[in-house]
């Protein structure tokens, strides 16, 4: 389908970025800066690994009472993560 009518660069890329699935991968790349901002440099200091696989986000890390404290607010941090990048990207978090 061809445009009759000239678009601005930026028109154009803010469109493409609107699609479900670019929206999800952009947001798939700024998870750990995303986990950062929500847990903060002390417990993301903590963390070993971020992994999402299949809308399920595998958290790793080192401290045990990082780890118990981070267990009881799992939806908590799968809300914010949503909020945040603006995409239903996790639909479960799993601490490990």
């Amino acid at each position: 389908m061809r445009r009759t009518k000239t678009m601005l660069m930026g028109d154009l890329l803010e469109e493409f970025f609107k699609r479900p699935y670019v929206a999800a991968k952009v947001a798939e790349g700024k998870l750990p800066d995303t986990w950062r901002a929500i847990v903060g440099e002390a417990a993301a200091a903590q963390t070993t690994s971020l992994r999402l696989e299949r809308d399920v986000l595998y958290v790793t890390l080192r401290s045990s009472v990082l780890r118990s404290e981070l267990l009881y607010q799992r939806e908590a941090l799968r809300d914010e993560i949503n909020r945040r990048s603006g995409v239903a990207l996790v639909r479960s978090v799993v601490v490990r």
